[in-house]
């Protein structure tokens, strides 16, 4: 499947406070990509060895991708 980039704008209006103590980040591009979430049920040692094989293969990246989304969550919930 071939990745294309989505042009993507920015304005100078921002729609809640931003702490001035965070670096900046900007998107230069994004992706959609389909996925499925599934609840899931197991056994503790199964979700501890999940949680050990994760660790093993998670990228930088990955680390990245997920402090961004909790980042976003918490300054969307905060703000209400």
């Amino acid at each position: 499947m071939k990745k294309t980039p989505k042009t993507t704008t920015t304005t100078s209006t921002q729609p809640f406070n931003i702490n001035p103590d965070l670096p900046i980040i900007r998107i230069v591009s994004e992706e959609e990509e389909m996925h499925v979430k599934m609840e899931l049920e197991m056994e503790d040692t199964t979700h501890d060895m999940l949680v050990k094989w994760g660790k093993e293969v998670a990228s930088d990246e990955d680390y990245i991708n997920i402090a961004i989304t909790d980042g976003l969550k918490h300054g969307i919930t905060s703000d209400k």
